[in-house]
């Protein structure tokens, strides 16, 4: 098409882009997708994906720590192929892949040629975190790639004012509100920096209140269910504060949120927030360089988790490839060499870095964490360990008990991951499973006539307040496993309950 068409035909226009890296693409996304597919195989079950599943089998609107749509889709996949944690974890797999090549998309949606795209593909899929995140279904692995979704489409926005692509965001945003409630931000800081820096026509435009008015409206029934069990979602803010303790809270949540890209991501990151604050090319989208440090800002004060804004990674990954391009392309020859081969290091030092953090290595090398804080931090690698170990101990428990005791007995446990476990391996050999801690609490409360209990690792002085009789009858202590979960756990048998559940169910209760 002439220059002269290309004048006549704005739309047409607003559609060239540099071309598409497409085999280069297809390789890193194969790359990629071949390390997630053997991590997923790997090991069992992490703690939360049998949350997940138990949740499934609860179905609401709503849960105390997360929306509807995860404990929906392990369901479906279980239902799929029951008994599978590989089969589970597939679609995670898959948005991971797209995450990467919708990064690539974005740097040419931003003018970036072959170079940039695959830089920017490459940044991404070098990143520990932002990959193998991918290796696990979470909430934070869902919520990021749909971040990349939803930015991608206002980028598009951007070059093209197309404001399809704005209702089309709204939708997608409908949907990550059911799963995580981080997306409000996102879009508190684009109204913001839009307003600052341009476009401000942006939130002027009908289809985006239109779509935020759909995102309202299915977040209804999520909000009912919180605001009739006392927004216990907002409460969860406090603790997850608490969590961050042991990674250096505040003082450490920007060099710790920077390090979660990688040794390549974080030049690029760093590097994409300049550029998208000062690169004359890249004015248009000035204001998503400011909605991340607005992010950064809020998620400092209200106490937020690391990865909270890994969701603008993509973006910001995607400016920082098409800047760097865009740099070396003004430099004489050697200058330019010498930066296309530090990235070619630090590309090759990040690939190694995201193999051999991948689960490679048999159980029988793995060591057993060393105290709670090393548990904590490879919690990823631990939360996979002992639960077929707890299924079998608390089996054994259960079958020895007398049949007039076994008939009306139930069993509680201290935390959400150990019941989900019970429910998920061992529910139809088992009394009925309970747990006062966080989602699992909100399931169902255990019969104030139980005969017996199987209290598995709960306090023993709150045990022996509230029963006459309490007897360890069973113990679990996996050699892999995540410590008060499948690591120094005791098996009570209690008796003579002094005050009915009832009573102290909500007292119980905790996040």
């Amino acid at each position: 098409m002439t220059e002269t068409e290309l004048r006549q035909d704005p739309v047409a226009a607003a559609d060239v882009r540099p071309p598409l890296a497409t085999k280069g693409l297809a390789v890193i996304a194969a790359v990629a997708a071949g390390v997630l597919l053997f991590s997923v195989s790997r090991y069992d079950y992490f703690g939360d994906e049998l949350y997940f599943l138990a949740a499934g089998r609860h179905p609401a609107f709503g849960y105390a720590d997360q929306g509807p749509v995860l404990p929906l889709l392990a369901r479906l996949m279980d239902l799929i192929a029951p008994g599978s944690f590989f089969v589970l974890r597939l679609p995670v797999v898959l948005l991971t892949v797209v995450a990467i090549v919708l990064t690539a998309g974005i740097a040419r949606e931003l003018g970036g040629g072959r170079a940039a795209q695959l830089g920017a593909a490459i940044a991404y899929a070098t990143s520990p975190f932002l990959l193998l995140q991918g290796k696990m279904l979470t909430t934070n692995a869902v919520d990021t790639v749909l971040w990349v979704i939803i930015t991608w489409l206002v980028v598009r926005w951007v070059r093209t004012r197309r404001d399809g692509l704005l209702l089309c965001a709204a939708l997608v945003t409908a949907v990550d509100m059911q799963v995580k409630w981080l997306i409000p931000f996102f879009w508190i800081g684009v109204a913001l920096t839009s307003l600052v820096f341009g476009p401000r026509e942006l939130v002027r435009r009908p289809l985006l209140w239109l779509g935020a008015a759909i995102v309202l409206l299915v977040s209804v029934p999520m909000l009912l269910w919180q605001a009739e069990h006392d927004w216990p979602q907002l409460a969860m803010g406090e603790v997850i504060s608490g969590e961050q303790g042991i990674l250096g809270g505040r003082a450490m949540f920007v060099p710790l949120a920077v390090l979660t890209a990688g040794y390549l991501g974080a030049v690029v990151l760093l590097y994409g927030v300049w550029a998208l604050l000062r690169n004359p090319s890249l004015r248009p989208y000035r204001f998503l360089g400011a909605t991340l440090l607005v992010l950064v800002a809020i998620f400092l004060v209200i106490g937020g988790r690391i990865y909270y804004v890994a969701g603008m990674f993509g973006v910001v990954l995607a400016a920082g490839a098409v800047g760097l391009a865009e740099l070396a392309s003004g430099w004489r020859d050697t200058p330019r060499r010498l930066l296309t081969g530090a990235g070619a290091v630090l590309a090759l030092a990040a690939t190694m870095f995201v193999l051999w953090s991948t689960p490679w290595r048999p159980a029988s090398e793995i060591s057993p964490p060393a105290d709670d804080a090393e548990a904590t931090i490879n919690i990823g690698v631990y939360g996979e360990f002992g639960w077929h170990e707890l299924a079998d101990e608390v089996r054994r428990v259960a079958d020895e008990l007398p049949p007039a005791e076994r008939a009306g007995a139930v069993i509680i446990t201290d935390t959400y991951w150990q019941s989900s476990a019970l429910d998920q391996l061992a529910r139809d050999e088992l009394p009925p499973i309970y747990s006062p801690s966080r989602g699992y609490g909100y399931f169902g409360t255990p019969p104030d006539a139980a005969p017996v209990v199987l209290a598995v690792a709960m306090n023993e002085a709150f045990l022996r307040w509230d029963f006459e009789h309490v007897t360890p009858v069973g113990k679990v202590n996996s050699r892999l496993g995540y410590p008060g979960n499948t690591q120094d756990v005791v098996i009570w048998k209690c008796s003579g309950q002094r005050h009915p559940w009832s009573q102290v169910w909500p007292a119980l209760m905790h996040l």
